[in-house]
């Protein structure tokens, strides 16, 4: 830890981008608190699509202020093809064109006891907001993700509703996603309404507001409008929690301490996972050259809303709240 004060060092927060400004707003108050956390860094920001700066333009920057090491730290969840392949394709190739700099490129969020502590907060803010009193062994905990193609990345979702709701105590738990994988959050409730509990608590385990995250809660809105005899609370998601950036800032501190490894046991680029076999080796490419930098609704009109499934294999439906 001593080389710390030794090599000028620079932080480069990379996010998703989005189309919606106040995600966008929302993250850099994220990066905000990185500049008062670590102020003896250059902090800067930029986002894989649609939304500026890009990537490209804070590391840049970076290194223009003489930067003489430079931290990449993913502000994902969890490492679906994004975390994989998209960011460190983007770093790789910084790196290559800089060699005299030394680049670390951090974890994800990944499962850990902070954020679980702040997503029982929020949803503990739901039921203390909510008109009624409703025993946790009559109330259905709904967890939703943002959906991916990689399973292990979805796993995780999974992981954290067993945990909360076996630490809550909550009658039952489910699970949705927002999109690419399923359920999806209208087939869930379709199925959630039919086991009998009296509430349903719908929390997003996302970052940031967004397009998804605004679509869960219409979805949430028409469950309520067609059955009446349940009540139906819309937690808030993870949003700057300080729990949130606590786990944040440890991940800033592990690229300096050498442990920021991130779990590969079962990756579908390492590993034989079963459905997506033919995935290992695939190489490490980025996939956003088409709208990096487009910027969010506000710089422009979409005709449509581009949150659909392509064809190839890859982490790639559009506007993810990460």
């Amino acid at each position: 830890m001593n080389d710390v004060t030794v090599k000028k060092t620079g932080l480069m927060i990379c996010g998703h981008g989005s189309r919606d400004e106040n995600a966008v707003a929302q993250f850099n108050t994220l990066a905000g608190h990185f500049r008062k956390l670590f102020p003896e860094y250059d902090v800067e920001s930029g986002f894989l699509e649609f939304a500026r700066p890009v990537l490209r333009t804070g590391l840049d920057k970076l290194a223009e202020q003489g930067a003489e090491r430079v931290l990449c730290l993913p502000g994902m969840l969890f490492a679906a093809g994004h975390v994989k392949n998209d960011l460190p394709s983007e770093v790789n190739e910084f790196a290559a064109d800089n060699p005299h700099i030394e680049v670390h490129y951090g974890r994800e969020l990944a499962v850990d006891s902070r954020l679980l502590q702040a997503a029982a907060a929020r949803i503990e803010e739901a039921e203390a907001a909510a008109p009624t009193e409703v025993d946790r062994q009559q109330t259905l905990l709904m967890v939703v993700g943002r959906g991916t193609n990689d399973s292990d990345a979805n796993s995780n979702v999974s992981k954290i509703t067993r945990m909360l709701w076996e630490g809550l105590g909550f009658g039952w738990a489910e699970v949705s996603y927002s999109g690419v994988t399923s359920p999806l959050v209208d087939a869930g409730l379709q199925h959630a309404v039919r086991l009998g509990y009296r509430r349903i608590i719908v929390f997003p385990y996302f970052l940031f507001t967004g397009i998804l995250v605004r679509r869960i809660y219409d979805w949430v809105d028409d469950a309520a409008a067609a059955h009446p005899q349940i009540e139906f609370l819309k937690a808030n998601y993870l949003n700057d929690h300080p729990l949130l950036i606590d786990t944040f800032a440890s991940r800033v501190r592990e690229m300096l301490t050498g442990d920021n490894l991130m779990n590969c046991q079962m990756c579908k680029y390492r590993e034989q996972i079963i459905g997506f076999e033919s995935d290992v080796g695939q190489p490490q490419v980025g996939h956003h050259h088409h709208v990096r930098g487009v910027g969010t609704d506000a710089h422009h009109h979409h005709d449509h809303d581009h949150d659909h499934d392509h064809d190839h294999d890859h982490d790639h439906d559009h506007d993810h709240e990460h």
